[in-house]
């Protein structure tokens, strides 16, 4: 594969509002699938909600997309408002990839 980007997002659960942000989280990651640009996405939590999300796109444009895309942004409002204390955001460029698999 061609160079690529990676969106790492890394965050800190302020409550365990299961129900709502499940919901929310599989919301986000079909509504993510059907973004033009959209590779995949890999994402874990711990038991004190410390997380971490990384999703995988073929340009920055369609990473701009993502962000700028309304129903993203409405879910970005209320991480602010009332599921997240603390979240970081790093774009980085894949410029090698390898894996092993038995």
């Amino acid at each position: 594969m061609d160079m690529y980007y990676a969106v790492v997002f890394t965050s800190q659960r302020a409550v365990d509002d299961g129900e709502s942000y499940a919901k929310m989280a599989t919301v986000m990651n079909d509504l993510a699938c059907q973004q033009p640009g959209f590779l995949r996405v890999e994402s874990v939590r711990n038991t004190e909600g410390k997380g971490i999300t990384v999703s995988y796109w073929e340009s920055l444009e369609a990473i701009q997309a993502w962000k700028d895309n309304m129903k993203h942004k409405m879910a970005q409002q209320l991480g602010q408002e009332k599921w997240y204390t603390q979240y970081q955001v790093e774009i980085c460029q894949v410029i090698k990839d390898y894996s092993f698999e038995k």
